[in-house]
């Protein structure tokens, strides 16, 4: 990992071109990570990881994906199963507290049984985020639950299933995106509710896993706490809220810098994020231009960002048990047979 850079890429199509591939070599993002339009055939997902962790310099390099099931799941079938939204889960969990909450341990570990199939090892999962009526439903049924202690619950379970299988969980959108009135892919979303009320709620889910190895920003602005910056690019978010009352000391990266709701220059937003706080810049879309202004405004891992870097790469270093994978299928149906 020395050297890496404070920033997560993508890339642009099915395999790296040859200006990325000498970009990543002399930028040396610390991870990098897939959307749709990377993933096309098994053997293609498969050498595009290979040239990504070379490009990163070790087999460990985080590649990340949101396979969330439901609406959220890059990888589909052929090459990849469809899972229910973690929503459906909540429903199990709702009838039977501890068929729900196994199965939510299922759902994680067989996702991590699929990503391993491509040498993925970081999903950006649980999404912890608690929904209120009224709100955009960006987040709907991606969230597992209403009540903070059951998607905290279930979170938990779908963390510790990503783990077993030597994938590291991303907890997102920390400090909640759930009363978001916005869709933060297109604008800004503006929450005007007294702290007090969201450390009750929305901070909750966080708080109960604040030992899981990283997390990922939400863009929105919280006018209670910081009427001026959006959490991503907050001091006042990350450290008195995100690092304090939540507690979370892990990996903190940002959520898609090149997402609408911020505005601005890409590399500025960029220092001023790890200025705020965030150990890791996260830019999605694989654009070249605004790459090399990412990669210009971040520096090389070092000190507290760099030990939490090394402690959230620690999670896909193990090697996995051995699992009888038809039966955690079969039990897993028996579970959420509906939805499956």
């Amino acid at each position: 990992m020395s050297g890496s850079k404070a920033w997560i890429a993508g890339c642009a199509g099915h395999r790296l071109s040859a200006d990325e591939k000498a970009f990543f070599a002399a930028e040396r993002p610390w991870g990098f990570i897939l959307f749709g339009r990377n993933i096309h055939a098994e053997n293609q997902v498969r050498d595009l990881v290979a040239e990504l962790k070379e490009a990163g310099g070790r087999a460990s390099t985080p590649i990340f994906i949101d396979q969330e099931g439901g609406r959220v799941q890059r990888l589909r079938p052929p090459l990849a199963p469809s899972y229910p939204a973690p929503a459906s889960l909540g429903v199990v969990y709702g009838r039977d507290r501890r068929a729900g909450e196994r199965a939510a341990w299922l759902q994680g570990r067989l996702l991590a049984l699929d990503l391993a199939n491509y040498g993925i090892n970081a999903d950006c999962l649980p999404c912890l985020d608690v929904p209120v009526a009224g709100a955009h439903s960006v987040i709907g049924d991606r969230a597992y639950a209403m009540r903070a202690e059951d998607i905290a619950t279930l979170g938990r379970a779908a963390a510790d299933g990503l783990v077993a299988g030597a994938v590291m969980p991303v907890m997102k959108h920390i400090p909640g995106h759930g009363r978001g009135n916005a869709d933060s892919h297109l604008d800004m979303p503006v929450v005007p509710t007294i702290r007090a009320e969201l450390g009750q709620a929305d901070f909750a889910p966080f708080a109960a896993l604040r030992t899981l190895p990283a997390a990922m920003t939400a863009h929105i602005l919280y006018t209670d706490i910081d009427p001026v910056r959006p959490a991503t690019l907050s001091p006042i978010v990350i450290e008195q809220v995100i690092r304090d009352e939540i507690g979370f000391d892990g990996l903190l990266m940002t959520d898609d810098m090149s997402m609408k709701a911020l505005r601005g220059d890409i590399g500025e937003l960029s220092a001023l994020a790890i200025t705020a706080g965030c150990d890791v810049v996260l830019h999605c879309n694989g654009d070249m231009i605004e790459m090399r202004k990412v990669s210009s405004a971040v520096q090389p891992l070092r000190g507290k960002a760099e030990t939490r870097a090394a402690a959230a790469e620690a999670y896909v270093r193990h090697r996995p048990g051995i699992v009888d994978e038809a039966a955690l299928r079969a039990e897993y149906a028996s579970l959420v047979g509906e939805f499956v």
